[in-house]
């Protein structure tokens, strides 16, 4: 048995090692994160260098808590740096910001229902782990983007969202 999972683990490094630092031109797919609401975002990465790239996301969240129903779209912008951990693994960090339009609908048990919307903007970071697959063009990533926000749906400026990313490079 230890023969078998030690083979695995071998198998996987060389697997990994095999692969270079791989930064797409371009890359397109579905990013799916948690701030204030489920929301899925079409997610746009352009490669400028052999490790800096642009990151657009343009979602749609929607939050049904704490008698709220809250629906948003919002659009990102980000600059990222990209750092080759080993074979198609790489970590990145970025900057940059973005525009939110909301729509809050508030329900009370006495009754009274009361509707706000507005438009915010946000300053936001980024930090997260990628794997480009070798033998096929896909790209998968999670990561963090904390957000300070202003003029936001609630009273809490500040969001923490996280995200699983699907994009298919070319």
């Amino acid at each position: 048995m230890r023969k078998i999972i030690l083979s695995a683990i071998m198998l996987m490094g060389l697997a990994f090692a095999a692969q270079a630092q791989d930064i797409s031109k371009n890359a397109l797919g579905l990013r799916l994160g948690d701030n204030r609401g489920f929301g899925g975002e079409i997610s746009y990465q352009r490669g400028l260098s052999d490790n800096n790239r642009l990151e657009f996301d343009l979602g749609f969240r929607n939050d049904n808590s704490d008698n709220h129903d809250v629906d948003a779209i919002k659009l990102v912008g980000l600059y990222q740096w990209v750092w080759n951990i080993e074979g198609g693994f790489n970590w990145y960090a970025g900057v940059g910001g973005g525009l939110s339009i909301w729509d809050n609908n508030y329900y009370y048990n006495d009754g009274n229902n009361y509707d706000e919307n507005g438009v915010f903007v946000f300053a936001a970071g980024d930090i997260g782990i990628e794997y480009n697959f070798k033998e096929v063009p896909i790209q998968l990533s999670l990561d963090a983007r904390p957000e300070i926000g202003f003029n936001t749906y609630n009273d809490d400026d500040f969001g923490f969202d996280i995200g699983l990313g699907v994009r298919y490079r070319f």
